[in-house]
């Protein structure tokens, strides 16, 4: 049973705060002004951004090298990683996020695509999260398609195949920047934050209860 406070509950402005109105137009702006501020969460992911970045260049300059001496299969499977990675999964991470958003309760979600900004979301539509509820949608795909990733590469550590995995993993820290721009705007609030989705206005709304 869901013990969030209503939509209508979160109004009162006597024990609420709005913390944001965030038009999903200008998701990656918003993305941005979180990274700026430079907090412990944002500093923890781009550090592990950086790691992924260095340990995709150096697999893809490798697999570069391998085909000039004839091994082709490394590099093949780095370009079917690249194809997969901005087409099956993109929908992959946000069905993720659809059955992270089932397991915390939400009864109905909705799936959407902003074409001109390459962005892709789940959303809850008028479903309040507290921000335990919001981490777990956050995290999901960011954990599991990791954990299956190094699953993958190790059952295939001794054959090309590893590539695949080790790039889908690289690429896929990118696609979690936004996930953890709004967890990181929620953490930095003492107290509990809850969030919601409003499909109509495309617009996600963030409010404090007042201490």
């Amino acid at each position: 049973m869901n013990t969030n406070p209503s939509i209508a509950e979160l109004q009162n402005r006597e024990k609420y705060t709005l913390l944001a109105e965030l038009d999903h137009l200008h998701i990656k702006e918003f993305v941005l002004d979180q990274v700026r501020t430079g907090n412990r969460l944002i500093r923890m992911y781009m550090g592990y951004q950086c790691l992924m970045i260095c340990l995709g260049t150096f697999f893809a300059v490798l697999s570069v090298v391998k085909a000039f001496h004839g091994e082709m299969k490394e590099l093949c499977y780095s370009l079917a990683a690249l194809v997969f990675s901005f087409s099956f999964l993109v929908i992959f991470h946000e069905l993720l996020h659809g059955l992270a958003f089932k397991a915390v309760g939400v009864p109905r979600v909705t799936y959407g695509v902003l074409p001109k900004k390459f962005i892709f979301y789940a959303e809850a539509d008028r479903f309040v999260l507290n921000s335990r509820q919001f981490r777990i949608v956050a995290l999901a795909p960011l954990w599991i398609i990791k954990l299956v990733s190094l699953a993958g590469m190790t059952c295939f550590f001794s054959h090309p195949a590893l590539w695949f995995f080790m790039v889908v993993m690289c690429l896929h820290s990118l696609f979690c920047a936004g996930d953890i721009a709004m967890l990181s705007f929620m953490n930095r609030y003492p107290g509990e934050v809850y969030t919601y989705d409003n499909k109509k206005e495309k617009k996600s709304y963030y409010f404090r209860k007042i201490m």
